[in-house]
C-alpha cells in the first residue's frame, strides 16, 4: 500500500502558525509518527505553497499511490484546478482538514475539492489524517 499526503499552503507553519486552531506539534514530526505507527505502509509526504506544483503532484500520483491524502489548505476554497486534477485521475483522493472548516468563518465552508473526493476527514486535529489512512488500509 502506498499512500500520499500532499499539504497545501501554510501547513509548513504548523507548530507555530495558530496553535490554538492547528497545535504545536510540525508536520514533520507527525509525519515521522504516521511512518512509525503504519511502517507497513508506504507513506510520502509533499508539500508546497504552489498552486500549480500541488496539481502536478496529484497529477504524478495517478496510477503510482493507492491513494492520496490532500489538505489543500486555502486552495480547498479557491482552486477549481486543483479540483479537476482530483476529477483527472483514477487514484481515490481523500479530503483532509485539521480544523472543523464549517466552525470557521463563512468562506471556508466551500470546497472545490469535496466534489471530486472519494470522501472528507475533517475537525479532528492531526488525527485526521490517521483516518483518512486507515480508511485506505481496510478498503
Amino acid at each position: 500500500m502506498k499512500i500520499l499526503i500532499i499539504n497545501g499552503p501554510n501547513l509548513n507553519l504548523l507548530g507555530k502558525r495558530e496553535p490554538g486552531v492547528y497545535g504545536t506539534q510540525t508536520f514533520e514530526d507527525f509525519f515521522g509518527k504516521l511512518q512509525s505507527d503504519f511502517s507497513k505502509t508506504q507513506l510520502s509526504y509533499f508539500q508546497s505553497n504552489i498552486e500549480g506544483e500541488i496539481i502536478t503532484k496529484i497529477q504524478e500520483a495517478d496510477d503510482e499511490y493507492d491513494g492520496v491524502i490532500l489538505n489543500a489548505g486555502a486552495y480547498t476554497h479557491t482552486s477549481i484546478g486543483i479540483g479537476d486534477a482530483i476529477k483527472a485521475i483514477g487514484t481515490p483522493v481523500i479530503e483532509v482538514h485539521i480544523s472543523n472548516t464549517f466552525g470557521r468563518e463563512e468562506f471556508r465552508h466551500q470546497s472545490y475539492i469535496s466534489p471530486n473526493a472519494k470522501g472528507v476527514i475533517l475537525g479532528f486535529g492531526l488525527q485526521s489524517y490517521v483516518l483518512a489512512i486507515q480508511y485506505f488500509i481496510a478498503s
